[in-house]
């Protein structure tokens, strides 16, 4: 009963998180990032500005926030051990991107947050918080691949080169106001920096 509990605590916090951000990002969009406040975003989201801090710290947090990195190290934990780590991240990259952009609802709010990111200056350099807790769930999630100093040090520059072509393809998407296959335009730029693309090939 206690684990019934405390599963559907973590189901209404994620839900809220959800709806405090979904408002947010549309009120950020549509009226600018320094022109609205939290209180702007509370009043829109129906809480106390209180309970918008306590599920988001600080003001970039509600763009910035997701799960990216959630899903991206479930699947590489969920890759067969032993693969070229460029396959595994990059595969990775790609299955988490095709997951986020499933659906126009979540292609759009990807978008929109995206579209922020780049033209706000806050958000941009506070972004590259985000890109080290990814690079961190990367080799967090990698296991045997980065269990000593070497193997993680071969892992970082792995994840660290991979995501520098992830943020190259999500730019571009961006600029391209999404029209273009987001995981399509990672697999590409992982090619251009590693010469082969991160998907198996037939037989693998």
């Amino acid at each position: 009963m206690a684990d019934q509990h405390t599963t559907l605590r973590a189901r209404r916090r994620a839900q809220t998180q959800r709806m405090i951000q979904g408002h947010a990002v549309r009120l950020f969009a549509w009226r600018g990032y320094d022109a609205t406040t939290v209180t702007d975003v509370a009043e829109a989201a129906g809480v106390s500005p209180m309970t918008v801090y306590r599920h988001f710290p600080t003001k970039e947090d509600l763009v910035l926030a997701d799960e990216h990195g959630r899903l991206v190290g479930e699947r590489i934990a969920a890759s067969a051990p032993g693969q070229p780590l460029v396959r595994r991240i990059g595969g990775a990259l790609i299955d988490s991107a095709a997951a986020l952009t499933g659906d126009d609802a979540g292609r759009e709010f990807l978008l929109t947050r995206l579209r922020l990111m780049i033209s706000t200056p806050a958000l941009r350099a506070k972004h590259l918080d985000n890109q080290y807790a990814l690079q961190q769930a990367i080799i967090g999630a990698l296991g045997d691949d980065a269990a000593d100093p070497e193997t993680a040090f071969h892992a970082q520059a792995a994840a660290s080169a991979c995501l520098a072509a992830l943020h190259t393809a999500l730019v571009r998407w961006a600029e391209e106001d999404g029209r273009a296959d987001l995981p399509g335009l990672i697999a590409k730029a992982l090619a251009a920096v590693f010469g082969e693309s991160p998907l198996p090939r037939e037989g693998d």
